[in-house]
């Protein structure tokens, strides 16, 4: 499995979201400015975002985007299946029914079932809030007089 650009993206942008647009609503030309992203590609990324709930808009003057809740409650998985789909690693897990007729005597759907459990469980086991105490802990770590 390879995360997307897409995938990579929006979780910079939730985590530029969730240190700058805390009170205030932030332009997407800044946010662009601040992670080295084209704006153009982030526009194509808001709107997954924002159908889902999980961005709060505004627009006219002062508009923007924030975090419609707080980044404790978002998960990375949540974020990533947002913007990507399906985690999976075969097509065959891609849909809750397996739809492929050897899945009854395929001997590697266990190998593929375990793998998939595991992403999920660890990708939602991060929150975007984890993702910023991990950073700020490694800043702090890298400070020297």
């Amino acid at each position: 499995m390879k995360i997307s650009t897409k995938g990579r993206y929006a979780l910079r942008l939730m985590l530029d979201l969730a240190v700058n647009g805390r009170e205030n609503f932030v332009a997407l030309k800044d946010i662009a400015e601040r992670q080295g992203i084209s704006k153009k590609y982030l526009e194509q990324i808001v709107p997954l975002l924002n159908k889902s709930g999980a961005l709060r808009t505004n627009r006219g003057y002062q508009g923007g985007y924030m975090l419609a809740k707080r980044p404790a409650e978002y998960t990375v998985g949540e974020i990533l299946r947002i913007t990507e789909g399906s985690l999976a690693p075969v097509s065959c897990l891609d849909s809750e029914e397996n739809l492929c007729e050897k899945s009854n005597e395929c001997m590697t759907l266990p190998l593929w079932k375990g793998l998939y459990k595991a992403v999920n469980e660890y990708l939602d086991s991060v929150t975007i809030q984890d993702l910023l105490d991990n950073y700020y802990e490694r800043s702090i770590d890298e400070y020297y007089i």
